[in-house]
């Protein structure tokens, strides 16, 4: 139940989630913030026009180089950015920052962008002043694009639709473990239902738990403006994966003999499945995300079918090995 409502104020307050994960992992996408920095050196026209063009970005001209590091030093400026030309006439310019915190990461980042439109502004000069032997490839406009998406689509998705797989994994390792341990599990062979009949209704019960909850946190998810444009292709593929997980853990559950080993089993398999999936063309957050998009390649369909396959091949080869498995040795 734990599990389930945190998943549950995951989905249900993803739009502010979003909003403070992204400014941890991409402190440029935070407004608001202003950095003062001091342009020194003996080039600084084209540094200064492009700093001053960007937001989040103050340049203010130091003639006097020294007297640009005292500010820097007092605390007056938060970098120092010094322009100067070489011998082949390129610019160069040598960033000083503070060495560590978050003001640094930000800082970082409002300078990075500032230096690569500085980049961009030189190389175009080049090409129009016939300095160039090879026109460089052109660069599309930069365009305004919403910096949630990326995070929202190919991080919390895919985590909204893999973590019930993992908990209905869990979830079945331990009720079978329990009803081993407690010997509920002969009280239930009283019932003129055989052992793999049991076994069945458990992981089928338990393996429909993640797509249930998906559709819940895709529904959730549109509600707060995220829209899903394979909604359909999602389920079926959080149900495969279900299925496949449950079945090993209903495996792991009738071989190991304790809870503790059957969960550091189960633990070790899923973080071992997930680096095997690094290794495939396709890792399913992209392909989680792809869906969501509704930009799927035929790469993407082919390992949808192929987890379906993996899913119902798991399914019947441990029906039948539960079929051929002694109920009194459990």
């Amino acid at each position: 139940m734990l599990a389930l409502a945190i998943q549950l104020f995951i989905a249900a307050f993803s739009s502010f989630l979003v909003v403070g994960l992204v400014s941890l992992s991409d402190p440029g996408a935070v407004d608001g913030y202003q950095t003062e920095v001091a342009v020194t050196g003996d080039d600084t026209d084209t540094l200064l026009a492009v700093a001053n063009e960007r937001d989040g970005v103050t340049a203010q001209r130091y003639d006097d180089r020294g007297a640009a590091y005292d500010a820097f030093e007092r605390g007056s400026v938060s970098a120092v950015l010094d322009a100067n030309r070489n011998d082949d006439g390129q610019l160069v310019v040598r960033a000083t920052a503070p060495e560590s915190g978050l003001q640094t990461t930000l800082l970082v980042v409002q300078l990075r962008d500032t230096l690569e439109h500085v980049e961009r502004v030189e190389r175009q000069q080049h090409v129009d002043s016939g300095r160039l032997e090879q026109s460089p490839v052109p660069v599309p406009d930069e365009i305004q694009a919403s910096p949630y998406v990326g995070f929202t689509y190919t991080i919390l998705l895919p985590l909204l639709c893999f973590l019930p797989v993992f908990i209905s994994g869990s979830i079945v390792v331990d009720s079978l473990i329990e009803e081993r341990q407690r010997g509920t599990l002969e009280l239930l062979r009283v019932a003129p239902l055989s052992l793999a009949d049991v076994i069945d209704a458990k992981l089928l019960a338990t393996a429909a738990l993640a797509p249930l909850q998906a559709i819940a946190w895709l529904l959730l998810l549109s509600f707060n403006g995220t829209a899903i444009a394979g909604p359909v292709a999602l389920i079926v593929l959080v149900a495969a994966l279900s299925l496949l997980v449950v079945a090993g853990g209903v495996a792991i559950a009738l071989w190991a003999p304790d809870r503790r080993q059957a969960q550091l089993l189960y633990s070790t398999a899923t973080v071992g499945a997930l680096v095997v999936a690094t290794a495939l063309p396709e890792h399913p957050a992209n392909t989680v995300a792809k869906f969501a998009i509704g930009n799927p390649t035929p790469t993407t369909w082919g390992l949808l079918a192929a987890y379906c396959l993996l899913a119902l091949g798991a399914f019947v080869a441990l029906s039948r090995g539960i079929g051929r498995l002694e109920p009194d040795s459990l």
